[in-house]
């Protein structure tokens, strides 16, 4: 009886994974509150939807990386597609660009933030 139990765990973990297909990144960036210059906030790359889960995301500056960044762990949901997010603490002003730039199966987008300052 153990085997059997065995037997459809290992099923339903395989079938799940063979159902799972590629899929782009569906990307959000915002800032957690509304934006005004020179008042920090936290810039927000939502990144969700996506299989394989290998994937980088980079928020960037004037198109340099931002030090002191955090990300979420790895997650999934019911369809095996996984979500993750990256959020730094930031100050804009004028005439800065903010933006996220996401690679996944080889390919790179930038998603710029659209500030409502």
């Amino acid at each position: 009886m153990r085997a059997l139990g065995l037997a459809v765990v290992c099923l339903i973990c395989f079938t799940g994974l063979s159902v799972a297909k590629d899929a782009p990144p569906e990307v959000q960036v915002y800032t957690r509150t509304r934006s005004e210059v020179g008042k920090e906030n936290t810039l927000i790359c939502h990144v969700k939807g996506f299989h394989p889960p290998e994937i980088t995301i980079d928020l960037l500056k004037n198109g340099v990386s931002m030090t002191n960044s955090k990300q979420t762990d790895l997650a999934f949901d019911e369809t095996w597609n996984y979500h993750l997010t990256k959020h730094v603490r930031f100050t804009p002003n004028k005439g800065e660009r903010f933006a996220c730039n996401v690679t996944h199966l080889g390919k790179s987008r930038m998603y710029d933030w659209d500030g409502d300052m």
